[in-house]
């Protein structure tokens, strides 16, 4: 077992885990940060995607050791009051059906905004290809996306 420092959503922890145990695990259980979630476990649907130094990440794929030191940001950091842009949207859009996918989903999307304020539906279907929504709910997504960047 190892000490590791880790800045998640603006806060430091200390968790004493093992150096291969994947961050997703250590947000989950160690943190009670429950928003990112577990998909498939292999980084092929997104579904727990955490920006790692403003990077989406799949957490699911990245070993805890690997991540000390970096700034962290999961879904419960993206807003404490569900009030950016893209939250609102997803509400608004009614993106949502099942609802299992979209932390992941608005954790890509936040990513894409901060790099192109205004997208296109290709730097959109880009960003997103490799986010799977089981519901099927893609061209909500990405209205939601671009309803969200006409607020930043």
């Amino acid at each position: 077992m190892a000490k590791y420092t880790l800045t998640v959503n603006g806060k430091k922890h200390r968790v004493n885990v093992e150096d291969d145990m994947p961050l997703l695990w250590v947000l989950r259980d160690e943190l009670g940060l429950t928003g990112t979630k577990f998909g498939c476990g292999r980084g092929f649907c997104g579904t727990c995607i955490v920006h790692l130094d403003g990077e989406p990440t799949r957490s699911c794929m990245i070993a805890v050791g690997n991540a000390n030191g970096s700034k962290i940001t999961t879904i419960e950091g993206l807003s404490p009051d569900v009030s950016h842009p893209l939250q609102k949207a997803w509400i608004d859009e009614e993106v949502p059906q099942c609802g299992y996918c979209q932390s992941g989903q608005i954790m890509t999307a936040a990513a894409l905004l901060e790099q192109k304020t205004n997208p296109s539906d290709k730097d959109i279907d880009v960003a997103m290809k490799m986010n799977l929504c089981r519901c099927g709910t893609y061209q909500r997504i990405r209205k939601a996306i671009h309803r969200a960047a006409k607020e930043i």
